[in-house]
C-alpha cells in the first residue's frame, strides 16, 4: 500500500495560502473534507470568507508590478525550479490527490502528477516565447510593434475532479505570462492546490504571485469573480455555474475564460478495429470514475458492429476492479461523494423506464458499501433525446446507440448542446478526416480517446465554453495584445492632417 497523506498535520495552520503563508479562514463556517472511499472525515478547516478573498487579491495586486515586470528569462527560471519542486513532492501529491478524491493511486501517480509536472516544465520554456507579429512598416510612414503584456490579477476557480491538474492549468500559463493569481479550488478538494502553492514558494516564486482561497462558491467564489481588482476570470466547472460566473464577470467587464461541461461522443464506424474500440470505450468512459468532462459518454456504433461492441464492452466492464484507492491493483475508485454517487444512480434508475441497463447500475455491497462507489455501467436502447443521452452524468456510465449511415453518425455526435471532445474510430483515413472536420468539438481524437499533452490546447465549443488551457494558445487568454506605432518621418505636418486643417498652408 502507498502511504496515506496526513492533511491535519500538513495544513495545521489552515487551508488558505495568502501572501506566502498558510492561514485560517474568516467565514465562521467549517468545512469537512471527507475521504470518499471510506466516508470518514480526514480534515476540517474554516472556509474563506470575503475578507480572505480581498486579502488574497490585494496580495496579488501588490505582487504584480515586480512579477509582471520580470523578464521572460527570470520567470522561466522560476518555473523550471517549480517543476523540479513538484517532482520532489510527487509522492505527497499523489497520496493527497488519492485521499482527497478517491482516485486510484495508479491514476494519481501515472497521470495527474506527472502531467502537472510536465505542464510546469512546458510553461517554463513557453515563458520565453510570447510571440506576436513581426515589427514592420505596415504603414509607409510608421513602424508597428506588437507587445504581449500581462493582464494583471487573475481570479481562477477550479473543480473537484482534477484538483492538481486544474491548479496547474489555471496557474501556470497565467504566471508564465507575468500575471499574478488567486485560485479558488473546490472547497471539498483543497489539498493538492495548497501543496502546489507551497512548492511554488519553495521554488522562489515571490509571495503574493500565487494565492489560494479555499471557500464556497456563493461567497468566496462570487466575491473573487466580481472583485474590481481582478482583471480576468478563468472558470472550469458545470455549464450552469459557468453561466452564473459569466453574469457576475460582465459587471466589471473582465476577460473571461470558461471550460464547462461535456458529453463526448465516441463514434465507431463499421470498419473500425473492434477490439481497440471496445478497450478505448471502457477506458475512456471510466477514467477518473467517469468524472471527466471529456470522458466517453455516448458511443455511437454503426449497426454491423453494434451487437459485438455492446457485448464486448459489457464483458470488459465486468473485469474492472473496484477497491481501496491506495491498493495498486484497484482500477476504479469511488465517486467524489455519496451525493454524487446518488446523482449518478438517479440517472441510471430513471433510464430503466426507457432503456436497458446491460451491466452495472448499482453500488457494490460489502466493504465498499461505506464508500461512494458505483459499478461500471453500460446502458443501451435509449432514445437520442432522452435524459441519459443529453445530460452530463459525470460518473462511470456509458450509453450506446446504433447508427446506419456516416451522415447519421456524425449528426448524432453533434446533437447535444456540448462540444468539448469527441473521438472517431475507423481504419479509413477519409472517414476519420471527415469526422474530425465535421464533429463540432474542441478536440477530436482518432482511434483513441482521452490522451492530452502539454503542447496542445484543451477547450471547447458551444455550451462547453470558450478559451484554451495548456499549450502556447493559452497565452491568448492570459495576455493583453498591445499595438505600439512609431512615426518614422519626424514631420510636424502629416498628410492625413488635411482632413482636419483643410487646405491651410
Amino acid at each position: 500500500m502507498d502511504h496515506r497523506f496526513d492533511a491535519t498535520e500538513r495544513f495545521a495552520e489552515g487551508a488558505q495560502f495568502i501572501a506566502g503563508s498558510l492561514r485560517g479562514g474568516s467565514s465562521g463556517r467549517t468545512q469537512e473534507v471527507v475521504d470518499p472511499a471510506t466516508g470518514e472525515t480526514v480534515y476540517s478547516y474554516e472556509l474563506a470568507g470575503t475578507a480572505d478573498v480581498d486579502a488574497a487579491v490585494e496580495a496579488a495586486r501588490q505582487a504584480f508590478p515586480e512579477w509582471g515586470g520580470a523578464t521572460p528569462g527570470e520567470r522561466s527560471d522560476t518555473l523550471h525550479r517549480f517543476a523540479a519542486a513538484l517532482a520532489e513532492d510527487a509522492d505527497d501529491l499523489a497520496a493527497a490527490e488519492s485521499l482527497n478524491c478517491g482516485k486510484p493511486i495508479k491514476l494519481s501517480k501515472e497521470f495527474d502528477v506527472p502531467g502537472s509536472i510536465d505542464n510546469a516544465a512546458f510553461f517554463a520554456g513557453a515563458a520565453r516565447h510570447l510571440e506576436g507579429k513581426a515589427a514592420g512598416e505596415y504603414s509607409p510612414d510608421h513602424t508597428s510593434v506588437i507587445r504581449r503584456e500581462p493582464i494583471g490579477v487573475v481570479g481562477s476557480i477550479a473543480p473537484w475532479n482534477y484538483p492538481l491538474q486544474m491548479a496547474a492549468w489555471k496557474v501556470l500559463p497565467a504566471i508564465a505570462a507575468g500575471n499574478t493569481i488567486v485560485l479558488k479550488p473546490a472547497e471539498i478538494t483543497p489539498f493538492t492546490s495548497l501543496l502546489f502553492a507551497q512548492a511554488a514558494q519553495r521554488a522562489g516564486l515571490p509571495d503574493g504571485v500565487l494565492n489560494i482561497v479555499s471557500g464556497a462558491g456563493r461567497d468566496a467564489g462570487e466575491r473573487l469573480v466580481g472583485h474590481p481588482s481582478v482583471a480576468m476570470t478563468s472558470f472550469t466547472g458545470s455549464t450552469a455555474v459557468g453561466k452564473r460566473v459569466a453574469e457576475i464577470a460582465t459587471g466589471t467587464v473582465k476577460r473571461l475564460h470558461l471550460e464547462l461541461g461535456g458529453k463526448a461522443p465516441f463514434v465507431v464506424f463499421d470498419d473500425a478495429d473492434l477490439e481497440a474500440a471496445v478497450h478505448g470505450a471502457v477506458a475512456g468512459a471510466l477514467i477518473n470514475t467517469g468524472q471527466d468532462c471529456t470522458a466517453a459518454t455516448r458511443a455511437y456504433v454503426q449497426r454491423p458492429l453494434y451487437d459485438a461492441f455492446v457485448s464486448g464492452v459489457a464483458d470488459l466492464m465486468a473485469t474492472v476492479r473496484l477497491g481501496d484507492p491506495f491498493d495498486p491493483s484497484t482500477d476504479l475508485g469511488p465517486l467524489i461523494s455519496h451525493s454524487q454517487r446518488d446523482r449518478v444512480a438517479g440517472f441510471v434508475d430513471r433510464a430503466r423506464g426507457y432503456a436497458t441497463v446491460v451491466t452495472g447500475g448499482e453500488a457494490p455491497g460489502g466493504e465498499l458499501a461505506k464508500g461512494a462507489y458505483y459499478r461500471p455501467t453500460l446502458v443501451a436502447g435509449a432514445a437520442q433525446d432522452s435524459e441519459i443521452v443529453q445530460s452530463e452524468i459525470f460518473g462511470p456510465v456509458l450509453v450506446v446507440l446504433p447508427f446506419d449511415s456516416d451522415d447519421e453518425g456524425i449528426a448524432l455526435a453533434n446533437d447535444t448542446p456540448y462540444g468539448l471532445a469527441a473521438s472517431a474510430w475507423s481504419r479509413d483515413v477519409y472517414r476519420t478526416g471527415r469526422a474530425s472536420r465535421e464533429i463540432n468539438a474542441g478536440c477530436v481524437w482518432v482511434n483513441d480517446h482521452i490522451p492530452i499533452i502539454s503542447e496542445m490546447p484543451h477547450g471547447g465549443a458551444k455550451a462547453s465554453g470558450f478559451g484554451k488551457d495548456m499549450s502556447a494558445y493559452s497565452f491568448e487568454e492570459y495576455t493583453q495584445v498591445k499595438h505600439v506605432m512609431y512615426d518614422n518621418t519626424a514631420a510636424a505636418r502629416k498628410d492625413w492632417h488635411r482632413t482636419i486643417f483643410g487646405d491651410r498652408p
